[in-house]
């Protein structure tokens, strides 16, 4: 077998040849084993054809259920009066697989049902595991599995649609909590009130979380119990399929956050004992329960459990076009000890034993599929350990991911403002991390998600503002503090996209400086949705700060995407001085500036760039985006040659720069080399 390109590209993943020619293999091998039948891995992943509950030909219904332990299964509901009758018993037909054919007066659209599941030794109320309606009672709080079959399917109006992914800008959201009034959102509310503010913004993508339904809402959609169903505490299946659509008419793409790293513990509503035995869909042993998170982790060697993976992945993108996913918790996919307590300090770390090859072939798959599914496909992982191919091709050796998350630029940002003076933050540091990275995988840079918000921490303004912002938000008042921290949300956020190779994420609101934390309603909080909103009123009330941010995020936004392949353009640093705290790095015609020092503005600084003339585009210190108007951006600014450093090719470009203020300037002309003298 020819060399991976993986191995050919890192000469330090050589001594690693063995293990990830090995993982390669083995998704060769468990593909060929599971389209024996099928034909390919497409065919395959049909399970939600075949599973659950459908009309036949003749207008009536058939049900089924793969449930290998069950000694009998019956459905109940609305149209049994939720007792058992002979006429909704399930009958075995082999393989573990159970099936009910029922006529059309049997079951109609909207009837709440169950199966009540008989076991040796047991019995119990289960929604099926292919549901794609599920319902909570108000009263109750009990779940259902509902018959959904509306007379008219849902019409799309945007037939075709195809990411925009250079660069791929991501709007990180949450249907229930993206409301401003003090309850649950819905999928009509943010069609109609979000995606405009999202597409006014500038951003090409969102990633919607908690999408699969999961019965705690405070899970934020984490602890997922059915696969197959879009959560109907945001609305029906069809205000889904519309909010989809609508951001299909606008330019947004629609990634799905997916769950397919544990399912929820709970058994009459998920999957845990759907059948009565313990390893139906998980492991039966000591590797069930996830050791942090309470809940139950999946057993990828099982054919059954990667065809209804597989297959879910298919679902979400035939049925509601999604335009892809980002696969939650792949860290814990690929390690048997979830990566927990392990600090992946070397490549060694990533191939000593402890991975798990059936999660590796899995995932694998998975990208192999959705891609096939959908070339146009996206799908992001979040992932902390590093492991190399994570994002690279499989046929390059890699695990096929088209981007990772860059899980350790937000934790640096929250560890410079935690633990470090203003004085003392280092660009040399500041540049190492947001561009350490490897060169043939492609990241999702971010400076803060939903993660490092929640509860027991706080968004980035909060941390640089805190209880000021509820008393000094208004403009006219000149706080230092508000000040310090407006100026640092802009200059962080703007180093931090201008550095991306591959995509950018913000949590809804953080644009704006979003203040406080996420915390979902509980009985810690007397069930309150006070924190599980977003404050709209705050960015649109023109006498307070907070439009500036959102102003400046529209600012930088429009700049990336106004320049060609902005995200795969080479980072060139041009300058970096930890003791006037400067750093300067160019990104095709652009040259971005940052003055970190907190106390000291330079006339005249220079940085070494190539000979030209530049023009200002943007500067934090705009008052349009709550500067103080410093810096004159009509001035153009020419290079001067210094002897010493003209054989490089570069000159002194010097300019003022404000404490805690970034400038970014555009080549518009660039120095003619003197032509040289022809002898007569």
């Amino acid at each position: 077998m020819e060399q991976l390109a993986i191995l050919k590209n890192d000469p330090w993943l050589e001594p690693h040849a063995e293990a990830i020619e090995g993982r390669h293999n083995d998704v060769i091998k468990k593909e060929t084993e599971l389209v024996a039948e099928s034909g390919s891995l497409n065919a395959f992943a049909n399970a939600h054809h075949f599973f659950g509950l459908h009309r036949t030909k003749d207008g009536g219904w058939v049900f089924r259920e793969w449930a290998p332990n069950a000694t009998d299964i019956v459905l109940i509901g609305d149209f049994s009066q939720w007792q058992e009758q002979v006429k909704y018993r399930l009958t075995n037909i082999g393989n573990g697989v159970w099936e009910v054919k029922l006529k059309a007066v049997d079951l109609k659209h909207g009837d709440l049902f169950k199966m009540m599941v008989h076991w040796d030794g047991g019995q119990g109320e289960r929604i099926p595991a292919y549901a794609t309606r599920v319902v909570q009672d108000e009263v109750s709080k009990i779940f259902s599995a509902q018959v959904w079959a509306p007379e008219e399917e849902y019409k799309w109006k945007k037939k075709t649609f195809k990411p925009n992914t250079s660069p791929l800008l991501i709007y990180e959201c949450h249907i229930g909590m993206a409301q401003e009034r003090e309850g649950v959102g819905t999928y009509v509310e943010f069609r109609d009130l979000i995606l405009p503010r999202i597409a006014a913004d500038g951003y090409n993508a969102i990633q919607i979380m908690a999408i699969q339904e999961h019965p705690y809402y405070g899970s934020f959609g984490y602890h997922v119990s059915s696969f197959y169903a879009a959560s109907s505490r945001f609305g029906t299946p069809e205000e889904l399929k519309s909010l989809i659509d609508r951001a299909h008419e606008l330019g947004i793409a629609v990634i799905m956050d997916i769950v397919h790293s544990h399912a929820v513990k709970n058994e009459v509503e998920g999957l845990g004992r759907l059948d009565g035995s313990y390893n139906q869909y998980f492991y039966g042993d000591d590797r069930r329960e996830h050791p942090a998170w309470d809940s139950l982790c999946f057993d990828y060697g099982k054919n059954e459990v990667l065809h209804f993976l597989l297959s879910n992945c298919k679902y979400w993108l035939e049925e509601f076009k999604f335009d892809g996913f980002r696969f939650d918790g792949v860290t814990s996919m690929l390690y048997y000890n979830h990566g927990l307590g392990q600090a992946f300090g070397g490549y060694e770390d990533y191939y000593n034993g402890g991975q798990d090859t059936n999660a590796i072939t899995y995932l694998t798959l998975a990208n192999k599929l959705i891609h096939d599914v959908n070339p146009h496909a996206i799908t992001i992982a979040e992932e902390m350990s590093g492991m190399p191919g994570l994002a690279t091709k499989f046929e390059d050796g890699g695990i096929g991911f088209d981007y990772r998350m860059a899980m350790g630029i937000p934790d640096y940002w929250i560890k410079m403002l935690k633990e470090k003076k203003d004085e003392d933050w280092h660009p040399t540091s500041i540049f190492w991390e947001l561009t350490n990275r490897r060169a043939d995988e492609k990241t999702v840079s971010y400076v803060e998600s939903h993660d490092q918000a929640l509860v027991g921490d706080k968004t980035v303004i909060f941390r640089l503002i805190d209880d000021k912002m509820y008393w000094h938000m208004t403009k006219g008042d000149d706080d230092m503090t508000v000040a310090r921290g407006i100026a640092l949300h802009k200059m962080i956020r703007l180093v931090t996209l201008s550095t991306i190779n591959g995509a950018y994420l913000n949590f809804m609101g953080n644009e704006f400086g979003h203040p406080e934390w996420i915390d979902f309603p509980r009985e810690g909080n007397g069930w309150s949705h006070k924190y599980a909103r977003r404050q709209w009123d705050l960015v649109d009330r023109k006498e307070l700060k907070y439009h500036y941010l959102n102003d400046f995020d529209n600012a930088m936004i429009t700049l990336v995407k106004g320049e060609k392949k902005f995200e795969i353009s080479p980072v060139e640093k041009l300058w970096e001085k930890d003791d006037d705290q400067v750093l300067a790095f160019k990104r095709g015609s652009l040259v971005f500036v940052f003055n970190f020092n907190p106390f000291q503005s330079f006339t005249d600084y220079g940085i070494l760039a190539p000979g030209g003339e530049y023009e200002i585009v943007m500067t934090t210190d705009n008052p349009d985006f709550g500067g103080y108007g410093n810096i004159d951006e009509t001035v153009k600014h020419i290079t001067q040659v210094d002897k010493l450093y003209k054989p490089h090719g570069v000159e002194w470009l010097k300019m003022y720069l404000p404490a805690r203020t970034a400038i970014v300037l555009r080549q518009i002309k660039k120095k003619r080399k003197p032509s040289a003298c022809r002898k007569s």
